[in-house]
């Protein structure tokens, strides 16, 4: 396991994630509205047990002075793994990017991309790893 690696707790963290995710993708499909998928995906994950930070605030501390704030992360699961949620046709190097650097800024190291808008969920499913550019799944 390389220093940035994600932890065992990590690995099987995201693997209860994804499985929440996919009740609820199994049950709506794809076309729906971003809210209507963090609110049902947030009530699986907390039905599992999880602790689950919705539109978590992330101050920025920037010459000195910390901004309070200046972003929301969509989901924060166990204070450990932040989810991006999307809805689009196509996941950008940008999305991933995004999620990147809200890891850096919380200073976490294992981020999941989660794109509902796609006919099987695996293909909407990016893991990303904060430090790690060639890791992106």
């Amino acid at each position: 396991m390389a220093l940035n690696d994600p932890a065992p707790y990590e690995n099987d963290l995201a693997t209860q994630i994804i499985g929440c995710a996919m009740i609820v993708h199994r049950h709506f499909g794809p076309g729906l509205i971003e809210s209507i998928y963090e609110t049902c995906f947030c009530h699986e994950l907390a039905k599992a047990g999880l602790k689950v930070l919705r539109q978590k605030r992330q101050p920025i501390i920037y010459g000195g002075i910390t901004f309070d704030d200046p972003f929301r992360m969509d989901i924060v699961v166990n204070e450990t793994i932040i989810i991006e949620n999307k809805v689009v046709e196509v996941v950008l190097p940008l999305h991933k990017a995004q999620l990147r650097s809200y890891l850096k800024l919380a200073n976490r190291r294992l981020g999941l991309l989660i794109n509902f808008n796609v006919e099987r969920l695996k293909d909407g499913i990016h893991r990303v790893v904060n430090g790690d550019a060639t890791y992106d799944q």
